[in-house]
């Protein structure tokens, strides 16, 4: 784990809200569109927006 202050922890704690909402909302998309070319993409940016979540996660120690 990297020696973060309050601050950066503080910053981190947003981002992963930010990143986790964006995720549900990506999936929610993807599973209520019809349209099976937005559906796929909108699964996309839910995998990166998890992607991003995950890299967010392990710098404050969480594991995989």
């Amino acid at each position: 784990m990297m020696n973060l202050t309050a601050k950066d922890l503080d910053v981190l704690s947003h981002l992963l809200t930010g990143e986790e909402m964006a995720c549900k909302k990506a999936r929610v998309y993807a599973n209520t569109l019809t349209d099976v070319a937005l559906a796929e993409e909108m699964e996309r940016i839910s995998q990166a927006h998890a992607a991003r979540f995950q890299a967010l996660y392990q710098m404050i120690g969480g594991s995989k």
